[in-house]
């Protein structure tokens, strides 16, 4: 997929950090195999010397018919790699040379070891990474394992363990259906409401934004920029009033216009600021005025540069406005996307998208495989 391609370049900084760990795992009690093919049944050799390759093998002596009165074909021309020996019947048809060997090493307790402080610098955390290599080692450990076969083994867990977290966001019939954005400062709130509210329109949904974050008169004007874009109506209000009193509004005028989503910006709010995650918690009380039912869908965005801290995070926003699902962003800049990880293992709260750039389309709705692909930079 396109996504991927875009997923997996602009991963370099985690994907190359786990690949140079695991060289570096692999390398350090490695011995050398030779990578030979799986053992085929091969016929009887016919000749000591191989000709360069073809499609059709020449035909043995005893069975090569006597020449026809046509004119004779050229003679092939010498192939350099004819004097090298080839191993197997494929290795002949297709004239490689026999493979260099590969490096593996045994997966025994010291390596597991180092497999777990690797994730954990990858900011899976302790728990997590302790799970998942657990679960790699379960029927294999004692085997010599090269770096691919480990990258592909951890791929496989790290797919595994977010697979039952990677849902869309839920569609409701009821409308309008009330999503409140929340997350701390710089997290990519503003922009990620208006990614959303573009794909939502350009779905056929009649979408309004309220710009609830009223402190602050950049993010109104951002958001108004998205609007503007997306062809989607964007409520404000004066700078510095009431948030609450502005999403009140802003509901009402969606059930006015049968608007089939409301979308609500609030302020970025540091988890460690009581009157501001007060502020939010009133925000909540006050839609349910209108709609007990309301918000439909609380998104926490995420700054995935936070690393650890976005654990804190959702431990806090969860108990103040009943976070539904996340959304992370910055996931380009970041060395450490393992953080992800941890959260779908500790939380398993829905991960609605990803994101990694500023284009319209770098919001994607999260696919596990791929992720775990770009994450440890395995090629699809």
């Amino acid at each position: 997929m396109a996504f991927f391609g875009k997923l997996r370049d602009r991963l370099f900084k985690s994907s190359s950090r786990l690949e140079e760990g695991l060289d570096a795992i692999v390398e350090e009690g490695a011995e050398e195999d030779q990578a030979a093919p799986e053992p085929v049944t091969e016929p009887e050799p016919v000749a000591e010397v191989v000709t360069a390759p073809v499609v059709e093998p020449e035909p043995t002596p005893e069975t090569e018919p006597e020449p026809a009165p046509e004119p004779e074909a050229p003679a092939p021309l010498p192939d350099p790699a004819a004097e090298q020996p080839r191993s197997g019947l494929l290795g002949r048809i297709l004239g490689r040379a026999a493979p260099r060997s590969v490096p593996r090493r045994a997966l025994d307790d010291d390596m597991l070891e180092q497999l777990e402080e690797l994730l954990i610098a990858a900011d899976m955390g302790v728990d997590t990474a302790l799970r998942i290599t657990s679960s790699m080692a379960e029927g294999r450990f004692g085997k010599k394992l090269s770096t691919e076969e480990i990258k592909r083994l951890l791929a496989q867990e790290i797919a595994r363990v977010m697979e039952p977290v990677a849902r869309p966001l839920p569609i409701y019939p009821k409308t309008p259906q009330v999503v409140l954005v929340v997350g701390v400062n710089g997290s990519g709130k503003t922009t990620t409401i208006g990614k959303l509210a573009s794909q939502f329109r350009a779905a056929g949904k009649n979408v309004v934004i309220a710009a609830g974050d009223t402190f602050r008169a950049a993010a109104v004007e951002q958001l108004q920029v998205w609007g503007d874009r997306a062809g989607v109506p964007v409520l404000t209000a004066p700078e510095g009033s009431d948030p609450a009193s502005l999403a009140f509004d802003a509901l009402a005028k969606a059930k006015a216009d049968g608007a089939d989503l409301l979308l609500i910006d609030t302020a970025g709010r540091l988890q460690n600021r009581t009157d501001l995650m007060e502020e939010l918690a009133k925000i909540v009380r006050v839609l349910r005025k209108q709609d007990e039912t309301a918000p439909h869908n609380t998104l926490l965005v995420l700054d995935a540069t936070t690393g650890q801290n976005a654990l804190n995070q959702v431990d806090i926003f969860s108990k103040i406005a009943d976070v539904s699902g996340l959304m992370m962003t910055k996931l380009d800049g970041t060395a450490k996307g393992g953080v992800l990880v941890a959260l779908a293992d500790k939380f398993a709260l829905p991960i609605h998208a990803i994101g990694v750039g500023e284009q319209i389309d770098d919001l994607s709705p999260f696919d596990p495989e791929e992720f775990a692909a770009a994450l440890t930079g395995l090629d699809t």
